[in-house]
């Protein structure tokens, strides 16, 4: 992961304040899909969304468990995170839970399920509870049909008006930008998102634990663009194609 501390960049997306994001909110998810990253639960204020609500649909069957991974799996596994630093600790976060592998992953949850060292023990529970319905969406479909995995470039976004640290409370902003690697020589676009992170920890110089995500699929997020290297078949089914951005 390559961390730039710039401020927005030219044609990015970025969101100028926490407070006034009318965006999607996580209780689970990394949303960070999120990570991941928007998460693949109903949106509040969508009509059927509400628990009261009758479905229109028949809900969809949840994905399964990604599968174990094996030596040949690129995932990031960041070392050395200095947990009292809030910036350490979130930068970490934000590169395992987009850091996906579709040979091993059926959707972005699975890397965001990587990435729950980093979670306050609530958050964590709360995303092992979670079962994402079936259908990652189209983009991951294409990954996938590559067997690929991803990396992101995360830029820190300066302009996103976050409240000051206190001893027990920080916010963080960053841009992804990512690219998808396929096992048959394929490179295309990966995740590209806006990620608001609330962190909190129980007293000055204990560890930071990401509390809150809250993530903005990026404008220019499409599909990866096709390649003359004809797609490798997946070694495990791809999910049912959906109209959701993966996380």
């Amino acid at each position: 992961m390559r961390t730039t501390r710039t401020g927005t960049s030219t044609g990015r997306n970025r969101g100028r304040t926490f407070t006034a994001l009318a965006i999607v909110s996580v209780t689970g998810i990394l949303t960070l899909t999120g990570c991941g990253l928007r998460d693949h639960r109903d949106d509040v204020g969508v009509p059927g969304s509400s628990p009261s609500g009758v479905p229109s649909v028949a809900p969809k069957a949840s994905l399964p468990p990604g599968r174990k991974l094996g030596a040949d799996a690129h995932v990031p596994s960041p070392s050395g995170v200095d947990g009292t630093d809030a910036t350490a600790v979130s930068e970490a976060w934000v590169e395992v839970a987009y850091g996906y592998d579709t040979k091993y992953d059926y959707g972005p949850h699975d890397a965001v399920l990587r990435s729950a060292r980093w979670f306050t023990p609530a958050k964590a529970a709360a995303e092992r509870s979670y079962h994402p319905a079936s259908g990652a969406g189209a983009q991951w479909n294409t990954w996938a049909g590559h067997r690929a995995w991803t990396t992101v470039d995360v830029t820190v976004d300066d302009d996103a008006d976050g409240p000051a640290d206190t001893a027990v409370l920080a916010y963080r902003a960053y841009y992804v930008d990512g690219t998808a690697h396929g096992r048959d020589g394929w490179t295309g676009t990966g995740p590209r998102a806006n990620v608001y992170l609330k962190l909190t920890r129980a007293a000055g110089g204990r560890p930071w634990r990401v509390a809150e995500v809250t993530t903005v699929e990026a404008a220019d997020a499409a599909s990866p663009p096709a390649s003359s290297a004809p797609p490798a078949s997946p070694s495990m089914p791809s999910p049912t194609p959906s109209s959701t951005t993966p996380s």
